[in-house]
């Protein structure tokens, strides 16, 4: 982590911090870029040498989505996970028309906005967060990352 904050710092974002192990990365830009999202990307590859998928939100957005309570009324327990799919887009696309599977192999799709899927998964002996992320791959593509319903808000503070 201390790597990927070096790399940010390198393209001139300013209070770089890294949240978790998981590529989290909370920074403040230089100025307002349209494509601030392939900007570092392409910072990434040229740090680490190798493609890097980036998936921005600003903290405004991220504490809405806390505010907005996606998992109200969901039964939670040791074996229940929640998680946030967001989705990396270049233009509006509205995923409710998107016929998603309410339930796979014990995942359950709890609300569906434009840019993320809020998501619970029962883990079993058979189930797992993978199954989770697979299953949302296959139905809306590759470009997308999940968090934990926790670390999203950890990051939204």
């Amino acid at each position: 982590m201390a790597a990927l904050k070096t790399a940010f710092e390198s393209m001139d974002f300013r209070d770089v911090r890294t949240v978790l192990a998981s590529g989290n990365v909370v920074f403040e830009a230089p100025g307002k870029d349209p494509h601030m999202d392939l900007t570092i990307s392409l910072g990434l590859e040229k740090a680490f040498g190798f493609p890097v998928k980036v998936v921005l939100r600003t903290v405004r957005e991220l504490r809405a989505i806390v505010a907005s309570d996606p998992f109200k009324g969901v039964p939670s327990g040791p074996n229940v996970r929640l998680y946030v799919t967001f989705l990396a887009q270049t233009r509006p696309v509205d995923l409710s028309r998107l016929r998603l599977p309410s339930s796979a192999k014990g995942v359950r799709i709890v609300r569906v906005r434009p840019g993320e899927i809020f998501s619970v998964v029962t883990l079993s002996r058979n189930v797992g967060t993978p199954d989770l992320m697979a299953f949302l791959e296959r139905a809306v593509g590759q470009e997308v990352t999940t968090r934990s319903w926790q670390t999203v808000i950890r990051i939204a503070g």
